[in-house]
């Protein structure tokens, strides 16, 4: 049951709890509604591949926040399983929307955004779609889809029916906002929503740079660090040719790689490209630990592969990156963020189609690290463009604010 005041949400997320991205950009979202005194019940979905999986942090009820996981039939054939997904998930989720009495679908991302699409179909519940951006145009501009396979068909089409049907769409780019306007979505439909960072937990801390220096025996290294993957969006062994520059041209440089990826394949990587694994170290860690590690390193890398699409990003990394004043090494024409670091400063862009482009960029991130304030500064930009207020203004718009007394 709810209260006369409250709305019931049904928030999709098409990852699994346990993933990186779900902590760091769908559950600010989850929170803010969750702050919303207009919220009366959140059910959060994930989609949950490997089975058997605990769930330590929500594993009951936590205030309006009910956790459900959907766990996927896995076929040996990676677009049989996705397939499935469309047409069994629907299913299931609006039986929830039933039971309990969802007023509102939001989704956080396109892909989720078909899944709310497909629901709005047998409900006309409406819904909106966070973290909105052109996922087709992604995977096909980075090699891993074709123009004629399954997936971007299905993506693209699902893409242009959340256009056409979303009550509200959260783009992360003002890039994208813009395209979506000129495509005809109403300018009263879309809000602007960077993928935001927590200030507070990621913040320079002097101890969490003097306690991982002191393990990794860094003490006084200039020290980059990058957190993620390899391949799909990103560079991958350009990614290592950067870092072998990085090795040329800094004096005392040491490479830190935060990776959920197999830590062997990357240091195959590595010695490929004749880099001394002596002074690379490659970790796996949780979320909730990267800040540290980003308080001992001195600047980070951001190497996106480039492309149209990719002026619609707006990388989690680089608001971390900059929250703990870590000045960004970033491929040009990545989301906002290249537009804001040529004005306002905040790293240095490199295009690798022009000779002399990454020393160029590598002589700008030593330029900036020599600076006293920088990091200070650098933070500064965190608070403009990716504080989490935005995500509360959003929602506000779109669903009303809280009045006096609720």
């Amino acid at each position: 049951m709810k209260n006369q005041l409250g709305k019931n949400v049904l928030f999709i997320c098409y990852w699994s709890w346990h993933d990186g991205l779900t902590r760091s950009a769908a559950m600010p979202h989850v929170r803010v509604l969750d702050e919303n005194q207009r919220i009366n019940k959140i059910l959060l979905v994930t989609i949950e591949r490997e089975h058997n999986v605990d769930f330590p942090i929500i594993k009951k009820d936590i205030g309006k926040i009910a956790h459900i996981p959907l766990y996927p039939d896995n076929f040996k054939f990676n677009l049989l399983t996705k397939i499935n997904d469309f047409i069994r998930f629907p299913k299931k989720l609006v039986k929830l929307v039933k039971q309990y009495q969802v007023d509102i679908l939001i989704a956080h991302g396109a892909p989720a955004g078909a899944l709310a699409y497909k629901i709005w179909k047998q409900t006309q519940i409406p819904f909106y779609v966070s973290s909105f951006e052109p996922h087709a145009a992604y995977m096909l501009e980075s090699g891993v889809w074709s123009k004629s396979g399954l997936k971007y068909k299905f993506q693209k089409h699902w893409e242009q029916q959340q256009k056409r049907l979303a009550a509200g769409l959260l783009p992360v780019s003002d890039h994208y906002r813009q395209v979506l306007e000129k495509e005809g979505v109403p300018p009263e439909k879309l809000k602007t929503v960077a993928c935001t960072t927590s200030l507070h937990q990621f913040n320079f801390q002097l101890s969490h740079r003097q306690f991982i220096r002191e393990r990794l025996q860094w003490q006084q290294e200039v020290i980059g660090i990058y957190v993620g993957k390899y391949g799909g969006l990103y560079y991958e062994q350009e990614a290592f040719e950067i870092y072998k520059t990085c090795f040329e041209q800094i004096s005392s440089f040491r490479l830190l790689i935060l990776s959920p990826q197999k830590q062997a394949d990357i240091e195959d990587s590595l010695l490929q490209h004749q880099l001394d694994l002596k002074m690379v170290k490659v970790l796996s860690v949780p979320h909730e630990e990267v800040p540290q590690y980003l308080s001992a390193a001195d600047f980070a890398f951001a190497t996106y592969k480039p492309g149209p699409s990719k002026q619609f990003l707006s990388p989690v990394k680089i608001g971390e990156y900059w929250a703990t004043g870590l000045p960004v090494l970033l491929t040009e024409g990545i989301g906002d963020d290249s537009d804001i670091i040529e004005r306002e400063g905040g790293g240095a862009l490199f295009n690798l189609g022009e000779a002399g482009s990454v020393e160029k960029a590598i002589q700008k991130i030593q330029d900036i690290i020599k600076q006293p304030r920088h990091r200070e500064q650098i933070r500064e930009l965190a608070v403009k463009y990716r504080s989490q207020d935005q995500i509360r203004k959003a929602y506000e718009y779109f669903l009303g604010e809280p009045e006096d007394g609720e």
